[in-house]
């Protein structure tokens, strides 16, 4: 469990990417409320983002493609409000253990979609930017979540 044996600053390369869970939310279009702080998802992604593995199809030149793309560091973790509350690196740095159904954990990489973290099977919109008010894009993973798991 190197998670708990070393602060995010030491992790290895291989380390930092398996702590990853591949839920893919971090790569939706976000918005904030600037007088709260307040983190609103859309269900716009990335247009890099596979919504079936939750992983960026380009990974390596992801930032040369989309040069809006921020790569995640431990330094930067602790300023990214934006980072969902499931997410193992804000989880670590806020103190908490990671989940139970994050693959680390429990040994299963398809845990994290079974759980309805991830955007598997999520009605994503895909859309140009140009003159499209993200707001009419906002949602609510809890209800998403509620939603996905009704018969």
């Amino acid at each position: 469990m190197f998670w708990e044996q070393n602060p995010l600053q030491a992790l290895t390369r291989p380390q930092w990417e398996a702590l990853c869970d591949r839920c893919g939310r971090c790569c939706l279009e976000k918005l904030t409320d600037r007088k709260t702080g307040r983190v609103f998802y859309t269900s716009v992604p990335c247009r890099l983002l596979d919504i079936h593995r939750g992983t960026c199809r380009q990974y390596e030149q992801r930032r040369l493609v989309v040069p809006a793309c921020q790569e995640l560091t431990a330094a930067r973790v602790v300023k990214c409000r934006w980072l969902p509350s499931s997410c193992a690196y804000r989880r670590l740095v806020e103190g908490r253990a990671l989940a139970a159904w994050h693959p680390l954990v429990c040994g299963d990489p398809d845990s994290v979609h079974r759980a309805g973290i991830s955007v598997r099977n999520y009605p994503l919109q895909s859309i140009t930017r140009n003159g499209v008010d993200l707001a009419d894009y906002i949602v609510d993973w809890g209800i998403w979540r509620r939603w996905r798991r009704s018969p």
